[in-house]
């Protein structure tokens, strides 16, 4: 089992608007469809954000999480996984609200301070549909993703100490992952570590083959190798190609529409299952079996969708 490959879907994110794309999931009923569909087509974990339904910009509210998140649970057995992340805009308060109720088997949790931007796409695009879109896209120039080493100890402390919740441990530097070995020293961090590594920011390590084997190879020398599951995200046209590779060195893979908007070059995907299905199609031929829902919690050490709030 230990060499099966946990897919995790991101259905929606914070960082793409509507404008965008078409197929980006804004009202609690299409992230609901979307993470169920996704799941159905073979996403061990669905990694969640919300959206205020009424123009599609991120939300941290917790009446709008729970009006799809115990959907997704009744409808699949599939980890749900709850953003820390937010938005660069979204107070740590704010940002914690609904995983502090939720109390959920895992969230995600940013290593790290960062730049983090996509302004430059603003540059690409005419006509918006909301007014908010712009200033939102063009505004990140000039914001920082916040997330201190007191902000990080807190995190661990109130959720995964208090709560039992395990951590999709987001690395977007090199630096990251020394901060999550300095946490795993301190008696914060416990095995397995769930580290999923982002390529293709701006702001943060470029999409290059060099630098996955780099960290792979640091995570290697920090964990050792029984002592995290090493998983892969590429943003943008880079999703495919570094989830192959990753796959190839024995990762794990990230797919969803808050990675990329697209399957293929010129391609919108129509969906999240679409390019869940995809990365399977590339695992088959790479005579990889995918891990199912029950496996992912076994590998991860998870505490159970029944010992959760929702």
């Amino acid at each position: 089992m230990s060499d099966k490959v946990i897919i995790s879907c991101a259905v929606t994110g914070s960082v793409h608007t509507p404008t965008m794309s078409p197929y980006l999931a804004i009202t609690p009923e299409q992230i609901a469809e979307q993470a169920i569909e996704a799941a159905e087509a073979g996403a061990a974990i669905l990694h969640l954000h919300a959206r205020d339904p009424a123009d599609g910009r991120p939300t941290p509210d917790p009446k709008v999480f729970d009006r799809f998140v115990p959907r997704i649970k009744a409808a699949t057995d599939a980890v749900i996984n709850i953003t820390t992340g937010g938005s660069t805009r979204m107070t740590l308060a704010e940002r914690l609200a609904y995983p502090l109720q939720a109390a959920p088997e895992m969230c995600s949790l940013n290593m790290g301070s960062m730049n983090f931007t996509i302004h430059p796409v603003a540059r690409k695009i005419a006509n918006w549909q909301h007014e908010w879109e712009k200033p939102y896209v063009e505004g990140m120039e000039d914001l920082i993703f916040r997330n201190t080493f007191a902000d990080i100890k807190h995190i661990l402390q109130v959720l995964g100490r208090e709560r039992g919740t395990r951590f999709e441990f987001e690395c977007y530097d090199m630096g990251h992952l020394y901060t999550l070995a300095h946490f795993r020293d301190e008696g914060l961090i416990e095995g397995p570590i769930f580290l999923q590594c982002i390529f293709g920011i701006l702001g943060g390590l470029g999409a290059d083959p060099e630098n996955l084997v780099a960290m792979r190879t640091t995570a290697d020398r920090l964990f050792g190798r029984d002592g995290y599951r090493f998983s892969v995200l590429g943003a943008g046209r880079h999703q495919m190609p570094l989830l192959t590779m990753a796959a190839v060195m024995g990762g794990n893979v990230r797919v969803g529409l808050e990675d990329s908007l697209y399957l293929g070059k010129g391609q919108l995907a129509s969906s999240c299952a679409e390019q869940v299905r995809k990365i399977r199609r590339v695992l088959d031929e790479l005579s990889l079996e995918v891990a199912t829902p029950a496996e992912a919690r076994a590998l991860l050490a998870l505490k159970g969708a029944d010992a959760v709030n929702f």
